[in-house]
């Protein structure tokens, strides 16, 4: 994606990522149905609009209502946006939530995140919001910056008002924990700054009465020692999503039971950059937040 001035720009290639139409189809609707009428720069190179993106994704929750992609290029800008409404109203739906997240990361648009989330979590809970909501989008969030369709400002803006609501959540809550349950260490090794998953561990833990010691970003693994000596019946948690790379995974799985494999301590090393790694000694693996949670809290 490029910006000029203020005006967004998006290749087909980007419509694509955003919504998981494919080029292919999304050249057909052009030719067949008008859908969209690409604009040219001076070089003669296509791309797309805000507006474009906006259609193409309602277009996408519309035919994933059951309608025809005939039915809906008949439609005006405003037909289209009462039908999606309309739906919306009636079903609600994740799609339409990631969509709506979508726009307000690309149009940093704060007021309409906290409309949607609010109306998540007035729905669903937090918790569920979470899970089902927050995490999906982090894992879209990574395949828009991996094929450069996003920039990095605006994964951060995302991301910082995903941390602002559960810094809020966490803060709400009563430091009161029970005693004879062991704590959890949370943590991020060394070079990985992704905390959003940690950050969910952290008020999952103080919801339900555990001591939660949260160490945060880039920890030095000599650290983990120290605390290891101080709670030795600790569980140590870590979700990570860049390093340890997924080939070096498996090398950190064994560091660690190198270092732990004959103390009390229990270690739960989370995300995709796992999988295929399996358990071993004091380290337990999960590939997603879902499984890590299930595995925490049962």
């Amino acid at each position: 994606m490029k910006e000029r001035g203020i005006a967004q720009q998006f290749s087909i290639k980007d419509l694509e990522h955003f919504t998981g139409i494919k080029s292919h189809t999304i050249r057909i609707w052009e030719q067949r149905y008008e859908l969209l009428i690409p604009k040219r720069t001076p070089t003669n190179i296509r791309y797309y609009g805000g507006d474009d993106l906006k259609k193409l994704l309602n277009t996408s929750y519309l035919i994933e209502q059951g309608h025809k992609i005939s039915k809906i290029a008949a439609m005006s800008d405003q037909q289209l946006l009462d039908e999606v409404q309309k739906h919306q109203l009636e079903e609600g739906g994740l799609s339409a939530v990631l969509s709506h997240l979508k726009l307000s990361m690309l149009n940093y648009d704060e007021a309409l995140f906290d409309q949607v989330i609010t109306d998540c979590v007035n729905e669903i809970g937090l918790e569920e919001t979470v899970l089902d909501v927050f995490l999906p989008f982090l894992s879209q969030i990574g395949v828009l910056w991996l094929t450069n369709s996003i920039c990095p400002a605006q994964e951060h803006f995302i991301s910082h008002l995903m941390r602002q609501e559960l810094h809020a959540a966490i803060a709400n809550c009563k430091v009161e924990y029970d005693d004879k349950l062991p704590p959890i260490v949370l943590y991020l090794p060394e070079r990985e700054i992704h905390d959003i998953s940690l950050l969910f561990i952290h008020y999952l833990s103080r919801i339900r009465g555990i001591r939660s010691i949260f160490l945060g970003a880039s920890v030095p693994f000599n650290d983990l020692i120290q605390v290891a000596e101080q709670f030795p019946n600790a569980r140590f948690v870590a979700y990570c999503t860049t390093h340890p790379s997924s080939s070096e995974s498996a090398a950190y799985v064994e560091m660690i039971n190198d270092e732990f494999a004959s103390s009390g301590v229990k270690f739960m090393v989370a995300g995709r950059v796992f999988e295929g790694v399996k358990a071993s000694g004091c380290v337990n693996t999960a590939v997603n937040g879902q499984e890590l949670v299930a595995s925490l809290f049962g």
